[in-house]
């Protein structure tokens, strides 16, 4: 993830916490904002907890949500911070297990945008 497309300031993140909106499931919280520049590409602030485990666990959880939103990508809503908060089961979970959640939380909050399938050829 490029240093301009995170969130690593305080003040940044408490901006999205306090005005923003929020969307959770069992393994993720997810608070965004729309940003004033609305072209510009999303930012994401990740918090893993100390009760989560150690400093091994938390980097593990935090590279698996940069990685899922490095695949998602394309399909994300431009013109959002994100902060995006994992709780107590996404610990145990592999990578495609939380890039499921990933994708869950943001379609709930209609942030994904509709996959392009491919066309099948007729035959």
């Amino acid at each position: 993830m490029k240093k301009e497309y995170r969130i690593k300031k305080n003040e940044a993140f408490q901006e999205v916490f306090q005005t923003g909106t929020s969307f959770a499931n069992r393994q993720l919280v997810l608070y965004y904002k729309k940003q004033e520049t609305a072209d510009a590409h999303f930012r994401i602030g990740l918090s893993v907890s100390k009760k989560l485990g150690n400093a091994v666990m938390r980097n593990k959880i935090k590279r698996y949500l940069r990685q899922a939103f490095h695949e998602l990508d394309e399909q994300v809503a431009t013109g959002y911070d994100f902060i995006v908060i994992a709780r107590q089961p996404a610990k145990d979970m592999t990578f495609q297990e939380l890039k499921k959640s990933l994708i869950h939380v943001l379609w709930k909050s209609n942030l994904l945008k509709q996959p392009k399938r491919k066309k099948r050829d007729k035959q």
